[in-house]
């Protein structure tokens, strides 16, 4: 008896069924967590977003775990009754994802954390904000092309805003099918920024122009950041409606830092609130990305096409600094286009970096802060727009 009950225990283990089934997609999805877990600890990309997904794909990997039952969301409406009564740790912390709750809440805590002041003293860097969402809008129009409906091209498309919240949040909404892809692709690209957008600040500019030197900001007083934010979500919320739960929250968030009366808010909302939710968001997002729904040939697509929307609204944001360079005859650096994508603060020292290795005395951080937190503006409404066409 005792010896029986020692086989069907061994039996029943992962490393039996692994080894009985020989399930190489199992195998893939462990490996490609390992990849994460490399990049986030060893090169110290993103980590803390990659690891909770890294480890979130490695619980929902691991053979018997039974960690999370897509099942239970799979359908047109969700029982959230069954999510309660049946599902385990992950099923009801994912919720907080199909609920779209968790975007907006890490929104609220990036608010509290930004800085509008640069973009502010130089509003014309609003613009190149928006021009680095072309990848967004160019890789739609080629994913219906590659046979992606509507909603699911909305989706990829959202990527090329580097924002992974924001590509979270119109994911659930739009294709939530396709968010395990989505979502990995979508901060694995934020990680890889430094890698990405220098070849091609490079390739786009001439040395002449990396080395201009723009004139240093005037001081913003603190009635303009006290009135930024609340004009912005005025403006934002009667134009794309859509836009006003992350851009609010953004807002929101940046107006408890800029008041000076709520300190205790601000530090909660930009340590603890953000911490807590990006803990959940990342394990609950990565704990979707089984073998199942994750390893497939439109996955693989997703990834790709997801580079060329990350590519593009690069080349977006520096092909219009270069003509806002020529306009002003020789007054905005085109680098700062680049930091135009939503990857705060990494982007604008990216175009600082690549700055400085034309001349060492330019610094070009705070003339590319503009442009970054304009493009988290731009992403969000840029989701509002697909929401407010295909929601």
């Amino acid at each position: 008896m005792f010896l029986d009950t020692i086989k069907d225990f061994s039996m029943n283990t992962g490393i039996a069924r692994i080894l009985s089934a020989l399930d190489w997609k199992t195998c893939v999805m462990l490996l490609i967590a390992g990849v994460l877990f490399y990049l986030a600890i060893k090169r110290q990309f993103e980590p803390l977003l990659l690891i909770p997904i890294a480890f979130g794909m490695l619980l929902a990997n691991l053979p018997g775990a039974n960690i999370m039952h897509m099942e239970l969301f799979n359908g047109t409406t969700i029982d959230y009754g069954e999510v309660l009564r049946t599902g385990g740790l992950l099923d009801i912390l994912y919720l907080g994802v199909k609920l779209g709750v968790y975007p907006p809440l890490i929104f609220l805590g990036i608010g509290a954390m930004t800085d509008f002041a640069p973009l502010i003293a130089n509003p014309k860097t609003i613009f190149l904000g928006a021009a680095a969402q072309l990848g967004i809008f160019v890789t739609f129009a080629g994913s219906i092309w590659a046979g992606f409906n509507a909603l699911e091209a909305s989706s990829i498309g959202i990527i090329g805003g580097a924002d992974g919240p924001t590509a979270i949040f119109v994911t659930k909404t739009l294709a939530p099918h396709l968010l395990p892809a989505i979502a990995v692709a979508a901060y694995s690209y934020m990680a890889l920024v430094p890698f990405i957008q220098p070849p091609i600040m490079r390739l786009l500019t001439t040395k002449k122009e990396r080395a201009i030197r723009m004139d240093s900001l005037r001081p913003v007083s603190k009635t303009e950041k006290i009135l930024f934010p609340i004009i912005v979500t005025i403006v934002v919320s009667l134009l794309v409606p859509d836009a006003a739960t992350l851009v609010g929250c953004l807002m929101l968030g940046n107006l408890l830092k800029e008041s000076g009366v709520a300190e205790r808010l601000v530090k909660t909302a930009s340590n603890e609130l953000i911490n807590i939710i990006t803990i959940l968001l990342g394990v609950s997002v990565g704990g979707t990305a089984n073998a199942e729904n994750f390893l497939s040939a439109r996955t693989l697509m997703i990834i790709a096409m997801g580079l060329v929307a990350f590519a593009f609204s690069t080349a977006g944001g520096v092909l219009f600094g270069k003509l806002m360079c020529w306009l002003t005859k020789g007054k905005v650096n085109p680098l700062i286009g680049s930091a135009g994508v939503s990857a705060v603060p990494m982007a604008a020292r990216v175009s600082n970096i690549v700055g400085l290795e034309t001349d060492p005395t330019n610094y070009l951080l705070m003339h590319a802060m503009g442009p970054n937190v304009a493009g988290v503006i731009g992403s969000a409404v840029a989701a509002g727009v697909f929401i407010a066409m295909f929601g």
